[in-house]
């Protein structure tokens, strides 16, 4: 790995969770907003149903990608922060990092066990997972509400570290971007 690069593994896996995650939380803004009923009533059941299947695939890639992440991140390390950062912007970058991997690991495992309890299928593209639970409809209800929560929590972390990665790559231009870039 280059000193100041991610590897190649670790910049390919950032920018694939990150897809990944846009488009769950895009459906789950739908779930949220809509409901199923209003799901079914806007697109009907095969693409209510193509929604979920697909939102439940990609929580169960973010989550084994990020476990994949945390081991590389854990072997293979970081590239030392740049000079340019000052201590206040060590430690938020730090700390959003940390908590984002946090939140991606918890987000989906908590979406997981809710619809385990729920009695749906944990599905995986055809595959149906099995559900680690049992169906408890008082525990799903209580675990729906923390994804959400969770969700909620995602979106402002990933808010703070898009604009703090903005500042580096359009404000103060200092290569910072470069770290997790697919480019040059």
């Amino acid at each position: 790995m280059q000193e100041d690069r991610y590897s190649l593994t670790q910049r390919l896996l950032h920018w694939g969770i990150a897809a990944l995650v846009f488009l769950a939380l895009g459906a789950g803004i739908l779930f949220f907003t809509l409901g199923f009923d209003g799901l079914m009533k806007s697109f009907g059941g095969d693409i209510t149903n193509a929604l979920y299947k697909y939102h439940k695939t990609a929580g169960v890639l973010v989550l084994g990608l990020m476990v994949l992440r945390l081991i590389l991140r854990l072997t293979l390390g970081a590239p030392a922060k740049p000079e340019s950062l000052t201590a206040m912007e060590r430690r938020l970058s730090t700390g959003v990092q940390h908590l984002l991997y946090a939140m991606l690991l918890t987000l989906p495992a908590l979406g997981w066990a809710a619809t385990a309890a729920g009695g749906y299928p944990v599905e995986f593209f055809a595959w149906k997972l099995p559900g680690l639970i049992g169906k408890d409809k008082e525990l799903s209800d209580l675990l729906f509400t923390l994804h959400g929560l969770a969700a909620l929590a995602v979106m402002l972390l990933l808010g703070l570290h898009i604009a703090g990665a903005l500042r580096h790559w359009l404000i103060k231009r200092d290569g910072v971007m470069r770290r997790i870039s697919l480019l040059g």
